[in-house]
């Protein structure tokens, strides 16, 4: 088992989880199944397929055992674990909210870990936490492969983490309706998971995913949105920016202005960046700013068109907009709209 990192890690972390997936629809289980870290998409998804396969529905009433932490301790836990199965070749135990129960300073389970009961298929939901790595606990599941470490992403890695998702689902996807879809469903793995899987539904046999198809069912505007805002603004397309207010203040729920804030302040923010690097390549960009290659050229054209100067006045342009959206320092007729296009005059002039 593994754990995100950036870049081709999470096509590898996909990989090892579909060959997870698959071993365990082959009935190929592992002992021991600890399942850790900040991201729980993966966590819940093992568990629910570990407990639709382990047994047959009439073996889980004296072989399935759901358990929480928060309600037992370590020593039942492994007095169970040690025990045999009735009537079945399995049994299943499952320990849910087991982040405060004290794996990294009980012998006894690492006793377990070592010699583990061959007929029992222990599954550990250690959500929003991690075990310290330099513990004998860790090492001794890390060694035996039964460990699964997933680690919230970053917003630049969603996108390639979309569209492993959707190719594992039999599904194309270009790289603008992967980003669209990351900038608005957020860095939630399993709130995107399940928008992909309606998206399945709907293109059916032709398995293509497109700006228009999200357009028309996700409700996103493949036209007017922070990404084309963005482009609008790195390009001075003055008529288009505005037009992308325009249409913003009309939805607004679709389009809330804090997510507006947040992307361009990381635009400008990483323009200043890149006036900084000495190395200007498409290359050297997208890896000093940890930012999908997708993008990299765009920071050739904004550094163009957007001096050291500029750049740092239009940072506190946004971020003096932003403190306007909040009720500080702004006239109590000001409507979002007229913040943001007071702001864009500024950047935009």
């Amino acid at each position: 088992m593994g754990k995100f990192k950036t870049g081709s890690s999470i096509i590898l972390i996909m990989k090892e989880y579909n060959n997870l997936v698959k071993d365990i629809k082959n009935k190929k289980f592992l002992p021991v199944y600890f399942l850790q870290g900040d991201e729980p998409f993966y966590i819940d998804k093992l568990t629910e397929l570990l407990e639709e396969n382990v047994l047959k529905e009439e073996e889980k009433a004296f072989n399935q055992n759901i358990i929480y932490g928060t309600e037992s301790d370590l020593d039942q836990i492994i007095s169970l674990a040690k025990q045999f199965p009735m009537g079945a070749d399995k049994q299943l135990i499952i320990i849910k909210e087991a982040k405060g129960l004290p794996f990294d300073k009980s012998e006894a389970f690492d006793n377990y870990i070592k010699n583990p009961q061959p007929s029992t298929v222990l599954v550990i939901n250690y959500k929003y936490k991690s075990l310290d790595k330099r513990k004998s606990v860790a090492k001794l599941l890390s060694k035996q492969g039964y460990i699964f470490t997933s680690e919230k992403l970053y917003d630049n890695q969603v996108p390639t983490w979309i569209g492993s998702l959707c190719q594992s689902n039999g599904l194309e996807i270009d790289e603008k309706s992967r980003i669209l879809l990351a900038e608005f469903l957020g860095t939630e793995l399993s709130r995107i998971d399940n928008e992909i899987q309606k998206l399945k539904l709907i293109v059916g046999n032709s398995k293509k995913i497109t700006p228009e198809i999200i357009e028309r069912n996700i409700g996103i505007s493949k036209e007017y949105n922070n990404f084309e805002l963005r482009k609008a603004i790195v390009e001075k397309n003055t008529k288009q920016a505005y037009k992308i207010i325009d249409y913003f203040e009309k939805n607004p729920k679709a389009n809330p202005i804090v997510l507006t804030f947040g992307t361009l302040i990381s635009l400008f923010s990483n323009i200043l960046i890149v006036h900084t690097l000495p190395i200007k390549t498409p290359q050297n960009i997208a890896k000093e700013l940890r930012i999908n290659p997708f993008f990299a050229n765009e920071y050739l054209t904004a550094i163009k068109n957007y001096s050291l100067k500029k750049t740092t006045a239009c940072i506190a342009y946004l971020r003096d907009a932003d403190m306007k959206s909040k009720g500080v320092d702004v006239s109590s007729h000001a409507t979002s709209k007229d913040i943001l296009m007071e702001m864009l005059y500024k950047i935009l002039h």
